[in-house]
């Protein structure tokens, strides 16, 4: 995967996360070993099984059984190319459909909501600052939870008049955000506090033990935060916050600031505009209203290699 298909250590990780699992269903559900199994155990009867206990007994959400429902029948796939005798096995669980998820309305904050998240960690202290930043970074930039906490000193252009940072996107799809001038004052007073000289390539956002925040961190971070929020914006107690909340929330804001819905799909990364036009649909704004010359009033670059910084972040 790595080599011929330029899959991410992320991807792969994926891939064999699913297969590890699908394996430990199949030995417990034929009574073997794992090393024991043949490919003729992990028939389609069997895999659609394994579909449903991920749905039923570990309450995966549709989209999380099609990603393992992905990796199965990638392999399947190297299965068919590799062993013809196999072929038979492989078509039959490469037969298996995708299956269809209810779109659920997008949902996203106010922007009192969104300040009064900023503002609740106490500033009094290293964690608060930490914890106001990088809810000020996903505000503002809608980075992916796995793209915030991802950004390394390097990947971040604080000179004026352009600042702005690279966000390393799903798929290998990077793309340079602009970065606004409270942002850029409160990720400069963090590298200051932590002793980071510019461009040297750490990570921003760590954790108690100088680690990279983990996803799970960045979690417990928002939620911690809408905790004590909570008491000014009670309304927020309804709603299930987590970090994609911001990224909504900044699509709607753009949205309704009359940004085209191309834009917007740049800056937040997604792989089809039909992903983006789901914010139009659930607010009052009609897309044929927004017209596409209308640009907001910045610059930022999307769709760079991963392998090659642009040009303005080479050192």
């Amino acid at each position: 995967m790595t080599k011929q298909r330029n899959a991410t250590p992320a991807t792969v990780a994926s891939y064999r996360d699913a297969l590890r699992r699908l394996i430990l269903f199949a030995a417990a559900r034929s009574r073997k070993r794992p090393a024991a199994l043949v490919l003729e155990d992990l028939d389609r009867d069997l895999v659609l099984a394994f579909l449903d206990e991920l749905e039923e007994k570990r309450n995966n959400v549709i989209a999380t059984r099609n990603a393992r429902l992905a990796a199965i029948r990638s392999f399947f796939h190297h299965v068919a190319a590799a062993d013809p005798a196999s072929f038979g096995v492989a078509q039959r669980v490469l037969s298996i459909p995708i299956k269809r998820a209810h779109i659920e309305v997008t949902h996203h904050l106010t922007r009192a909501e969104v300040d009064a998240l900023i503002a609740a960690p106490d500033q009094r202290t290293s964690r608060g600052r930490r914890d106001r930043t990088f809810l000020l970074f996903l505000a503002r930039t809608g980075a992916r939870v796995s793209e915030a906490i991802g950004v390394n000193n390097d990947d971040l252009q604080l000179e004026r008049p352009r600042s702005q940072v690279l966000l390393h996107g799903k798929g290998r799809r990077d793309r340079v955000i602009p970065v606004p001038q409270d942002l850029a004052r409160a990720l400069a007073a963090l590298l200051r506090e932590r002793g980071i000289a510019n461009h040297e390539p750490r990570p921003i956002f760590v954790g108690a033990h100088n680690e990279c925040l983990t996803r799970f961190g960045a979690t417990h971070i928002v939620r911690r935060a809408a905790a004590k929020a909570v008491a000014v914006r009670p309304a927020l107690s309804d709603k299930p916050i987590s970090p994609h909340f911001f990224g909504h929330s900044l699509a709607m804001k753009l949205l309704q600031s009359g940004v085209d819905l191309l834009t917007i799909q740049a800056w937040l990364g997604h792989a089809q505009v039909a992903t983006t036009h789901r914010y139009a649909a659930d607010s009052d704004v009609k897309p044929a209203a927004i017209p596409i010359k209308d640009r907001p009033p910045f610059r930022f670059e999307a769709g760079h290699h991963s392998n090659q910084k642009p040009a303005s972040f080479r050192h």
